[in-house]
């Protein structure tokens, strides 16, 4: 990926604890790589669907992740001003686990 970064990309302080040791190995090693396609670009996210989100959530998105034939969602809040330009990572779980987990975080 040769794009270069618009976004600064942060992650809730709840991530590295309560998200990552539950997710399978690989997803773990591919968290990285999603922090870099939210950091060129949140809202076109390199082939990977994502949507907007409602009610609770809403102004948050979500990027699917679907893998192993589980449902993934890693769930993100942007922030296009005041500079710099900026996403929030809030959770990455489960599907329903990671919106609940965001709608407590946001």
């Amino acid at each position: 990926m040769s794009k270069r970064a618009k976004y600064l990309v942060k992650i809730h302080q709840k991530i590295n604890n309560d998200d990552l040791p539950l997710l399978p190995n690989q997803l773990k090693k591919d968290f990285p790589f999603y922090q870099q396609i939210l950091a060129i670009d949140p809202y076109d996210t390199c082939n990977l669907p994502s949507h907007n989100l409602i009610g609770k959530l809403i102004n948050c998105r979500a990027l699917e992740i679907d893998w192993n034939g589980m449902v993934y969602r890693l769930v993100y809040k942007i922030y296009d001003s005041p500079p710099p330009k900026r996403v929030l990572i809030l959770s990455f779980d489960q599907h329903d686990p990671a919106y609940n987990k965001a709608k407590k975080r946001k």
